[in-house]
């Protein structure tokens, strides 16, 4: 059964302190019903290793890559609603956890308890339903914030009642909790015990009548948002975000006489849902939300004729015929998506939302037929060809008038059509992992509506183009690139105010104006948290203009993070010790080779992640790192990291003939292929960690 608090009591398990401290390392995965081998394996190692795995459809490399990681440590692996008995499948997955040490454990839960049987595990621990006292419990505990009614006497006798029909399931109490959250007033909860949404189960509805009060009760704008999250196959994880800019191209989002943005609109409605239990957040990532598998039902239910989800069921002669009153939908992207599958919707005159789902590991091809026919469709807000192995794009998508959101991610586009620039009221484009795209739109410049440019780890982009700064909209611009004869330059920057986020400026030894870098004025971008100033290389005759050019690439004092890669001055500008960057935490100069010495950045106040690398021509780290005069060096730094320092020969403690202490944080201290390095390292490092672990098997299983 659902919602009795399976992944619940997972999460607790998982998360509990002792848990924390008795496993070297952890694992979560959701399986769903789709027992996809290749991709659980992948989820499990990309949660145990440092680096993200990139393999494509190889399962035995990934495996192997995999039992070294586990290899003779103690491993925790929970499998998250399990629904496929094959013990074949299984014994691939497990192929890998006969390297781990004795004492690892695998936590399953599961609706079937043939599961269990064809895994080996212990005997099932199967939950109940709540009693109607503990549903009640957990309903005052979430709406008045108290284990009892007694100082709600008011509300008690109805509060039972409800407590009744939420029939045994903690998920229920839950959400009916969350909907009476803040309501001391009788009447209310009277109007949602008497509500007419409890007799769904007369009307031959799956849904569990108390979820469908919970939906009942949203307000209209909010019941439009939650079903349109239909379209997200069970289990799903997504980033706030995400969903955010899809309910915007679809204008979900709006609000009269206000200047807020529409971000800000939708950030307050992911939080009202979350809230209300319709959203939660994912077990293995706190940034990522999902929806219980009931409440992705709920939101089915909700969305009623105008949104669908196509399941594979639905390919060749058993292809689904789709009403005109469609208005969204979604699929599982498949290895080949051709007519048989998707020729059908291109019918659909009036759809407003193509929306394919990357769920596996595996590339994606879209037939060139079909991908000509979608772009016949011309009230479409939303369109994706995310993970496809597309390398153009028909100039066709020009007569997309009314596309707002674009998502080309992982697609192999080299060139970005013109047409492009006739899609005036776009709002959104993805470009992230186009490793081949190399130009984008001529005049770009045209699309005045633009907020987000998301195009991070495009390294073969060659420059932005010429008059990208008229795009004075954005909110979002992950890289910019700058031009070396014909494309912009730095100063197209300076009117690019409202940029927010992470911003990577690469190609700065194209700068030859000195002005132009004073000109980007990123001292005044201040919704700025992270910034990356890249140099393509270090080997340059132009080392006083670099040196210039840094020094007028200062940020606001609110940055949180700082990359400086490639740089080919000879010293570091003096704003970069500043103590003023009262926000800075995280650190990184890589590749910058001319300079002899380190940064003074030991009187920062907050930082607390360094990292180091490359630096071939320092040869002694001394008192000008720490901060000259500073009576307490590096006062929160956490992590501290050298990499590849090969004439490095020389550490000064900080202490060294005076009385000044330093790194009274630190507690990660890494030091790797710094081969000439002598003499004394740092002593006095009270809280530096030594990770040490004791390594015995049991397998859990919680089903119903």
């Amino acid at each position: 059964m659902g919602g009795v608090g399976k992944t619940t009591l997972a999460q607790l398990v998982y998360n509990d302190d002792r848990v924390q401290r008795h496993f070297e390392i952890k694992a979560w995965t959701c399986v769903s019903e789709e027992f996809d081998v290749f991709r659980i394996s992948k989820s499990i190692l990309n949660s145990v290793a440092s680096d993200q795995c990139t393999d494509k459809d190889d399962l035995n490399l990934l495996q192997e890559k995999l039992k070294k990681q586990l290899s003779g440590k103690k491993f925790l692996l929970v499998l998250d609603d399990v629904w496929n008995e094959s013990y074949n499948y299984w014994s691939i997955l497990s192929c890998p956890f006969e390297a781990v040490a004795p004492g690892s454990k695998i936590v399953v839960t599961t609706r079937n308890l043939g599961v269990t049987v064809n895994m080996g595990a212990d005997p099932a621990y199967q939950l109940k339903e709540l009693s109607n006292d503990d549903c009640l419990c957990v309903l005052t505990q979430i709406s008045l914030g108290a284990r009892d009614f007694s100082m709600h006497q008011s509300l008690k006798e109805v509060g039972e009642k409800i407590a009744m029909k939420c029939k045994g399931l903690p998920l229920a109490a839950k959400t009916l909790g969350s909907l009476l959250r803040g309501k001391d007033d009788p009447r209310d909860w009277e109007f949602v015990l008497n509500t007419d949404i409890w007799d769904l189960h007369e009307h031959k509805c799956d849904i569990i009548p108390a979820l469908g009060v919970s939906y009942h009760f949203l307000p209209p704008q909010l019941k439009q948002c939650f079903a349109y999250c239909s379209l997200f196959p069970k289990d799903y994880e997504f980033h706030e975000e995400e969903i955010i800019l899809l309910w915007i191209a679809e204008g979900f989002l709006h609000q009269a006489n206000s200047r807020r943005k529409l971000e800000d609109l939708g950030r307050d409605f992911v939080r009202e849902l979350y809230s209300r239990s319709l959203f939660q957040q994912s077990s293995k990532d706190a940034s990522l939300f999902v929806m219980h598998d009931l409440i992705n039902d709920l939101a089915q239910w909700a969305a009623g004729g105008r949104c669908f989800r196509m399941d594979d069921k639905f390919e060749g002669e058993n292809r689904q015929k789709f009403s005109q009153n469609l208005r969204h939908f979604s699929y599982i992207r498949g290895k080949y998506d051709g007519k048989n599958k998707l020729e059908s919707i291109c019918d659909v005159k009036h759809l407003r939302t193509f929306l394919p789902m990357k769920l596996s590991n595996y590339e994606g091809n879209l037939a060139w037929s079909v991908l000509q026919m979608l772009l016949n469709l011309p009230r479409l807000r939303v369109f994706s060809l995310h993970g496809y192995c597309v390398s153009k794009l028909p100039n066709e998508i020009g007569n997309l008038k009314h596309l707002r959101f674009l998502n080309l991610s992982g697609t192999e586009i080299q060139i970005l059509p013109e047409s492009i620039n006739s899609l005036y009221n776009l709002h959104t484009i993805l470009l992230e992992n186009c490793h081949r795209l190399k130009k984008l739109c001529k005049d770009m410049g045209n699309l005045m509506k633009l907020h987000h440019l998301r195009n991070s780890n495009v390294d073969s982009l060659e420059e932005m183009p010429k008059g990208f700064g008229k795009l004075t909209c954005l909110l979002t611009l992950c890289a910019f690139v700058v031009g070396q004869d014909g494309g912009s330059g730095l100063r197209e920057l300076k009117s690019l105010t409202h940029l927010q986020g992470t911003l990577k400026i690469s190609k700065l030894e194209n700068v030859k104006d000195v002005g132009d870098a004073s000109e980007a004025q990123l001292n005044g971008k201040l919704n700025l948290k992270a910034l990356l100033l890249e140099w393509s290389t270090d080997i340059s005759d132009a080392a006083e203009v670099e040196t210039r050019v840094l020094d007028k690439l200062k940020p606001h004092q609110k940055i949180e993070k700082l990359t400086i890669t490639g740089y080919g001055g000879t010293k570091f500008p003096n704003w970069l010790g500043e103590s003023s960057f009262l926000k800075l935490l995280f650190l990184r100069f890589e590749g910058c080779g001319k300079c002899t010495s380190l940064p003074s950045v030991g009187q920062l106040p907050l930082l607390k992640h360094l990292e180091i690398s490359r630096m071939d021509r320092v040869k002694s780290v001394g008192p000008e790192f720490y901060g000259n005069s500073c009576s307490m060096p590096f006062p929160s730094l956490e992590t501290l990291s050298f990499f590849h320092m090969r004439e490095w020969e020389e550490w000064i403690p900080c202490g060294a003939g005076q009385e000044v202490d330093g790194f009274p944080k630190l507690r990660t201290l890494s030091l790797v292929c710094c081969s000439k390095l002598q003499g004394t390292l740092p002593e006095c490092l009270p809280l530096l960690e030594v990770e040490s672990s004791v390594l015995e098997s049991i397998f859990l299983c919680l089903v119903l």
